[in-house]
């Protein structure tokens, strides 16, 4: 995905799909649906060509517009419910992803556009977004966390759901509770033991996995404010911990420009002087695992050489 986000999804506007209409009034006329004007966007259903289908919420309600008692679930719902994060594309920012669906009694077929899951989805756990049925948080969330594969993008994803402020571990681990029947239920366990509230970034969730699951130290707090013995805030670093007197960070896209590095060399240089040795990492750093095990570890190794004279601001 891109370096840039917003944790929140803004509102956007979307158009809705329409059928045929004999006399033109409420949908094309069947001519017209098959003329330029008009993209299919699935049986029966179309929209006026000019409509953009690169907007992921667009996406969404395209392939929402066809259900009945089926229910747009996993990264799709997260996505319509205000998930800035679930943006309808894979780690490499470019493959689209197909639009999550619960088949819930409806016939429906997995393709590009969509994939379908026989999976049944009780109406308690149904809201109505964009005019689309869609899962609740818990329950989207419940579902993309365990049709995900690797259990690091199933943390990522509850705390970049937690992090828009559509649930939190603790709701989803009641919700896993409540329905002990469905399949996946550990799978979802296991990701919010090791998820976080806090986290503003997926990047700095899985920098933290790497930390938590190579070493035995203490796990680390997710931006707090560091402030030395005289009170003086010197930022926040991503990742933190008062006991060894080390951090972690990496930065994006955004650290590069001119301003905000020179600020961040400053920022570094504080930190060091109060005793808190910071590893940073860029770019692709965080695929080569070993690397930033190298690069904590010797972090750790500053810090123990240093006095520590910083604490952490919990507020």
């Amino acid at each position: 995905m891109n370096e840039k986000w917003s944790m929140r999804a803004p509102r956007v506007r979307v158009v809705r799909p329409l059928r045929v209409d004999p006399g033109g009034r409420i949908g094309p006329t069947k001519g017209q649906a098959h003329g330029p004007g008009w993209r299919r966007t699935a049986e029966g259903l179309y929209v006026p060509a000019a409509v953009d289908d690169s907007v992921v919420e667009q996406r969404i309600v395209e392939q929402g517009a066809r259900l009945r008692r089926g229910v747009v679930t996993g990264w799709a719902a997260l996505r319509l419910l205000g998930g800035g994060y679930f943006d309808g594309l894979a780690r490499d920012g470019r493959t689209r992803l197909p639009v999550t669906i619960a088949a819930n009694g409806d016939r429906l077929r997995s393709g590009p556009l969509a994939d379908v899951r026989r999976v049944a989805v009780d109406e308690a756990d149904v809201v109505i977004r964009y005019g689309v049925r869609c899962a609740s948080p818990e329950r989207a969330l419940f579902d993309a966390v365990r049709w995900q594969p690797l259990l690091v993008e199933r943390v990522v994803s509850i705390d970049m759901a937690a992090a828009a402020e559509l649930t939190s571990p603790r709701r989803v681990t009641a919700y896993v509770m409540g329905h002990r029947e469905v399949h996946g239920r550990m799978v979802v366990m296991e990701a919010t033991w090791w998820a976080q509230e806090g986290a503003e970034s997926p990047q700095e969730v899985r920098l933290r996995l790497i930390w938590r699951r190579r070493f035995s130290w203490p796990p680390p707090l997710a931006n707090r404010t560091v402030v030395d013995l005289g009170g003086r805030r010197l930022g926040t670093p991503d990742l933190v911990s008062e006991e060894l007197g080390m951090g972690a960070e990496y930065d994006g896209a955004e650290h590069r420009k001119r301003g905000r590095h020179r600020r961040d060399v400053r920022r570094l240089d504080d930190f060091q002087r109060a005793g808190l040795e910071v590893a940073t990492f860029v770019g692709e750093d965080l695929d080569d695992e070993e690397l930033v095990v190298g690069r904590l570890r010797a972090a750790r190794h500053r810090a123990g050489r240093s006095p520590r004279y910083v604490r952490h601001d919990d507020d």
